[in-house]
């Protein structure tokens, strides 16, 4: 396998774009990866699509990727259509480095995009919840709901505002996977609320910090635990929003990256797997993918000087510090509250603002993680710069089947 190197990244400012294509959300991306790259279109020998939502959202189906790039002038090229929930430009930018890698391609693009904004937030809530076993989506939703509705019960009767509408129409489904994961944590390990409230404080500040977020707002402590409650025990704040947007990335040989840029960006592991079952005492997708994943790099979690990873909510972030190494099981809250994940701490997490901030439009967050380590790495990050990286990474996983992510993406990046 050739070694392989990110020469171009671009994005669009994530946002609700009610009126606008995804036809433009992509053409300005992919536009942006280019310059940066020194390359003109022509030059692109194969593309990989990840979109997750879209079809749901607009009807636009099975040729999304070659509908987009054709309007802004891209054909007579493969172009594969890559579909893995939250996961699915990760996986799209996973292909794209297997085609350069295998020798197949030279320079390939890797694209991310999505409209999952609607007036009508159901629709876009019913497009989220399609990434679970739908045969035990009845199930699931009658579960969660009987649990937020005992904790509404213990809310009232303390004088609390208690969480509105039920699973998948006031607030997506997912929001109370990763509340039931959150109160777990707090059960066995003594997590606090606060704690998770500090991730989004952190998060949101480091977004508006960031002209590519979707919100820019900085937040206190009391903002955070006082914005109204979705599912406890999440408040909005500590919520990834809907939204659209589009990131690139163009990949190219490693032995010819001089060729368009002086300051390529190493691919060092691109890793891809799948949830399954297993033990209880046995290891979860993320522990498992990304062990593997420092193996191919030849790092360890003490070598990362900056990473992006999937906090749909704040306590998703928490646990990921423990999953992928950083520390031990339960001592997450102990990072959040030493500043150690902060801009300027030890292992900056998320200098971006996150999916928190920076917006989660689906199908484009996996390669938009990318842009921002391309970015970090060649100390391109302006305001929201870490000092002085060396070693990248990203973590993105999509959909959930039987507790834990159906698709998992996990690439290390070095220079």
């Amino acid at each position: 396998m050739r070694e392989v190197s990110v020469i171009g990244a671009g994005m669009v400012k994530f946002g609700k774009y009610l009126n606008t294509s995804m036809k433009v959300l992509a053409r300005d991306a992919i536009n942006n990866a280019l310059t940066t790259a020194g390359l003109e279109q022509r030059q692109v020998q194969a593309a990989v699509v990840g979109n997750a939502m879209a079809g749901l959202i607009t009807g636009q189906e099975c040729i999304r990727g070659q509908v987009v790039l054709r309007e802004m002038g891209i054909g007579g090229i493969p172009i594969i259509n890559c579909e893995n929930a939250c996961a699915s430009s990760a996986t799209a930018f996973h292909m794209a480095w297997l085609y350069v890698a295998s020798g197949m391609y030279d320079v390939v693009l890797a694209l991310g995009m999505e409209k999952l904004y609607h007036a009508d937030k159901r629709k876009s809530f019913a497009a989220i919840g399609s990434a679970v076993d739908i045969e035990l989506m009845e199930q699931m939703i009658a579960e969660m709901n009987a649990q937020q509705a005992k904790l509404k019960a213990e809310r009232e009767a303390r004088g609390e505002a208690p969480a509105p509408g039920g699973a998948g129409e006031s607030r997506s489904m997912f929001m109370d996977f990763y509340a039931d994961f959150a109160r777990a944590h707090m059960q066995r390990y003594g997590t606090t609320k606060e704690q998770f409230a500090r991730i989004a404080v952190k998060n949101h500040r480091n977004g508006s910090l960031n002209p590519h977020a979707q919100y820019q707002d900085v937040y206190t402590l009391e903002d955070i635990l006082n914005s109204p409650v979705v599912a406890e025990p999440l408040t909005r704040l500590m919520c990834s929003p809907i939204g659209d947007g589009a990131a690139a990335a163009i990949l190219c040989a490693s032995s010819i990256a001089e060729r368009y840029t002086s300051k390529p960006v190493r691919v060092l592991a691109s890793t891809l797997s799948s949830g399954a079952d297993h033990g209880p005492d046995e290891p979860g997708v993320v522990p498992r993918v990304v062990k593997q994943a420092y193996e191919r790099a030849g790092v360890g979690p003490k070598d990362l000087s900056v990473i992006e990873l999937h906090d749909a909510s704040a306590p998703a972030e928490l646990v990921l510090y423990e999953e992928l190494d950083l520390c031990g099981p339960g001592d997450g809250g102990k990072l959040i509250d030493e500043g150690v994940t902060e801009i300027t701490g030890r292992i900056p997490v998320n200098p971006s603002g996150g999916l928190l901030s920076k917006g989660h439009p689906v199908g484009a967050t996996g390669v938009a993680q990318i842009c921002e380590i391309f970015w970090q790495l060649r100390g391109e990050a302006g305001k929201r710069q870490v000092a002085n990286p060396r070693i990248g990474l990203t973590e993105n996983g999509g959909g959930m089947v039987r507790g834990e992510a159906a698709a998992l993406s996990i690439h290390v990046f070095g220079i």
